[in-house]
C-alpha cells in the first residue's frame, strides 16, 4: 500500500512549530470567533527570514524543502531562497500555486494559496490535470495580504474545505514583509512549472524540481515590493527540472520558449512595465511571468536543455542599487 501524500497533514505539522515557537519566529497567533487559528507573520508583527522559510514550506504543503543562503548575480551577492521538491506537481500546482480568489465582505479579493486548495479543489482544472486531491480533516491556508482575514472569509474557507473551524490554520504575511518577500520569491519553482505547463508539458511528467531566486530588500511600499519580487524571478530566478519525456524535439521547443526573455515586455524593471500597463496585470504579456533561466533534464535520455539567463543589470536596478 502506497502511503498517501497529504499536503494538509504535512503542512499542519509545520504550522504547529510556528504556534509553539511564536517568539522565535516573530509571529503572533490568535483565534477567530468560530475557533480557527490565524498566524500573523508580518501584518502587525515583524516576522522575518525564518518565518518566511516556514511560510514557503507551508505553501508547498510540506512536500518541498526551503533553504536560505547567498548567491551571486553578476557582481552582486544577495540573500536567496532555494526550493527543492520530489513531488513537483503536487507541491507547486496542487498547493503553492496562488489559485484561490476569495472575496472579502468589503469587495476586496484575498488570494489564497497553500494546501487548503487541495481540499477545496480551487481551481478544479488544475487538480484534474495533476490527478490529485487531498484527504484531511485539517487544513492550512496561506494568504498574501496586508490585513488579517475576516471571519466571513474564514467561514468561506472552512465550508469549501468541508472542515470544522478549529481545524483550520491560516498564515498571513504582506508582500512587503521579510516573510512575504521570502515566500513570494520562494515561488520560483512553481512559476517555472506553471510556465512549462502552459507551453504543453504535462506536469505529471516532472519528477523532481529545484530552483533559486534572490530575496528583495525590504521597504514600506507595497507596489515596489510586488515589483521587486517579480523581478527576482524574471531576472534572477533559475529552475532545474528532471522530467520523463518521450518526444525530445517537442521538449526542446518547450524549454526554448519558457524563459522570461521570450516576452516582448522583457528587459525593463517590472515596476516600469506595470505602470506602463496602467497597473493592469492583464495588459502585461503573460509570457513574461517565467524564470530568467531554466534547465530541463530528460531522465529517459540523459540530455539537458537550457534556455535563458540571469540578467544582473535589470536585477540590480530593481533591487535599488
Amino acid at each position: 500500500m502506497h502511503e498517501f501524500l497529504s499536503v494538509n497533514t504535512l503542512a499542519w505539522k509545520l504550522a504547529e512549530k510556528l504556534l509553539v515557537k511564536q517568539a522565535f519566529y516573530d509571529v503572533h497567533a490568535s483565534k477567530t470567533s468560530a475557533g480557527a487559528t490565524i498566524i500573523d507573520a508580518g501584518v502587525n508583527v515583524p516576522g522575518g527570514f525564518q518565518a518566511g522559510k516556514m511560510l514557503t514550506e507551508l505553501c508547498l504543503g510540506g512536500a518541498g524543502k526551503v533553504q536560505l543562503g547567498f548567491k551571486a548575480y553578476g557582481d552582486i551577492t544577495f540573500p536567496s531562497v532555494t526550493v527543492s521538491t520530489d513531488h513537483p506537481a503536487i507541491a507547486a500546482l496542487g498547493s503553492q500555486f496562488a489559485g484561490w480568489r476569495i472575496k472579502e465582505p468589503d469587495g476586496s479579493i484575498a488570494i489564497g494559496s497553500g494546501p487548503a486548495r487541495a481540499l477545496a479543489l480551487k481551481p478544479k482544472a488544475v487538480f484534474e490535470e495533476i490527478g490529485y486531491k487531498d484527504e484531511s480533516d485539517k487544513a492550512v491556508l496561506t494568504l498574501e495580504s496586508n490585513v488579517l482575514p475576516s471571519d466571513t472569509l474564514i467561514e468561506k474557507v472552512t465550508k469549501a474545505c468541508n472542515i470544522s473551524p478549529e481545524n483550520l490554520i491560516a498564515v498571513v504575511a504582506p508582500t512587503a514583509s521579510v516573510a512575504g518577500l521570502t515566500q513570494v520569491t520562494g515561488r520560483i519553482v512553481e512559476v517555472g512549472i506553471h510556465k512549462l505547463r502552459t507551453l504543453g508539458l504535462n506536469p505529471q511528467s516532472i519528477k523532481y524540481a529545484c530552483g533559486y531566486a534572490p530575496i528583495p530588500p525590504q521597504g514600506k511600499d507595497f507596489e515596489v515590493a510586488m515589483a521587486r519580487t517579480n523581478d527576482a524571478i524574471l531576472y534572477g530566478g533559475t529552475v532545474y527540472c528532471t522530467v520523463e519525456h518521450d518526444d525530445e524535439v517537442a521538449l526542446q521547443k518547450i524549454v526554448e520558449q519558457a524563459p522570461s526573455k521570450m516576452s516582448k515586455d522583457y528587459g525593463k524593471p517590472f515596476l516600469q512595465i506595470f505602470r506602463e500597463a496602467d497597473k493592469d496585470f492583464y495588459k502585461i504579456d503573460h509570457n513574461l511571468f517565467a524564470p530568467a533561466a531554466l534547465m530541463v533534464n530528460n531522465a529517459k535520455t540523459g540530455k539537458v536543455f537550457k534556455a535563458g539567463e540571469i540578467n544582473p543589470q535589470v536585477l540590480a536596478q530593481s533591487l535599488g542599487f
